[in-house]
């Protein structure tokens, strides 16, 4: 399945974070927060024009932003550019 957004918005595979802390300690799932960076999968038309914005650029977003959806290989977020908070470089 192929997925494209529409107007200013981005697709998302977050980046998962370690399991386990510096000292050792696992840390279970039920206890992780979301993570808030990822790696842009697919962009829209409109971003591509924008140019500030390309795909595998990894990004910080806003901590409650974004739609979820399920594709077929996985989790992702769909992401107005405004939720955007930076390209990790």
């Amino acid at each position: 399945m192929n997925f494209t957004p529409l107007g200013q918005r981005v697709l998302v595979k977050r980046v998962e974070e370690e399991a386990k802390t510096a000292s050792g300690i696992i840390i279970p799932d039920n206890a992780k927060e979301k993570p808030l960076t990822g790696t842009v999968v697919a962009i829209s038309s409109e971003v591509k024009e924008d140019g500030d914005i390309a795909e595998n650029d990894q990004i910080v977003f806003a901590k409650y932003s974004g739609t979820e959806v399920t594709l077929e290989d996985g989790e992702y977020l769909v992401l107005n550019t405004d939720d955007i908070l930076g390209i990790l470089k």
